[in-house]
């Protein structure tokens, strides 16, 4: 039986502001990329959300973006290698502090929005991201885009790396993520989507945006939180993949106990 896990990107509000519905997403979902406060969330979603997954058996991730509220982080900021660092190293061990108060801990990183596209080309600040998880914890595995320098210079890093693909994004022959700016770059009809996430898992080969084929071979897959309908297209996606014979569960092995 193929094993796969299913992701998304929770935690997206900030202070009265909501996005998105974590509880519902938190029981379809095996694994939580949780913003760590620069491109969303605060101290209390954060604890919210690892309170919540926590019983409930998903893998806390932490989502790492630029410092960019107004933006949510989707727009690229031409920030110093070592800034970048630090700032990756202070919202993980922000998110951890909340994940260990729940009784679990970080269990991987991946980076959002902007930051997650710059890395797959751009060397310095894929090297950057890759130092600050060798610095904060060398063994929490990486989750990212094939091909990428984030997850090539991860691991030649010695990092455990794990390869994703999007279930409602569509692709570029090259394999890279069409452009939010372009229009049909996110999915909306949930069947097609759900029917899309069964041939990544049973056949390892999609449809690219010019209706080429794509060979993809992903150990997890994201759905989006933030998309109209999203809770609905998870759990049709899911639905799809457990009728399919695909057994989801969370890539990054539940901790032995709390890290000295």
């Amino acid at each position: 039986m193929t094993t796969l896990d299913l992701n998304s990107d929770l935690g997206e509000g900030f202070g009265r502001w909501t996005l998105g519905d974590d509880d519902a997403l938190l029981e379809v979902v095996t694994s939580a990329n949780v913003a760590c406060g620069f491109h969303a969330s605060d101290a209390s979603i954060m604890r919210r959300v690892c309170d919540a997954a926590v019983p409930r058996g998903v893998a806390i991730g932490a989502q790492v973006g630029y410092r960019d509220l107004p933006g949510f982080g989707r727009r690229f900021i031409d920030v110093e290698p070592q800034a970048l660092t630090d700032d990756v190293i202070y919202q993980v061990g922000a998110l951890d502090a909340f994940a260990r108060v729940a009784g679990s801990r970080v269990r991987y990183v991946k980076p959002h929005g902007a930051l997650y596209n710059a890395i797959v080309h751009h060397e310095e600040q894929a090297a950057a991201v890759v130092e600050a998880v060798v610095a904060y914890d060398a063994s929490l595995p990486v989750l990212g885009l094939p091909g990428s320098a984030w997850l090539r210079l991860a691991e030649e890093a010695g990092l455990t790396v794990v390869e994703e693909a999007f279930a409602d994004r569509a692709y570029t022959p090259e394999g890279t993520l069409v452009s939010r700016r372009l229009p049909g770059a996110v999915l909306h009809d949930a069947d097609a989507v759900a029917r899309r996430c069964v041939d990544m898992a049973t056949t390892g080969r999609i449809t690219d945006v010019d209706g080429g084929p794509l060979a993809v071979s992903p150990a997890s897959i994201c759905v989006h939180g933030d998309t109209p309908g999203a809770v609905d297209l998870a759990r049709r996606v899911r639905g799809a993949l457990e009728e399919a014979g695909v057994e989801l569960a969370p890539f990054a092995a539940e901790p032995g106990g709390p890290r000295t």
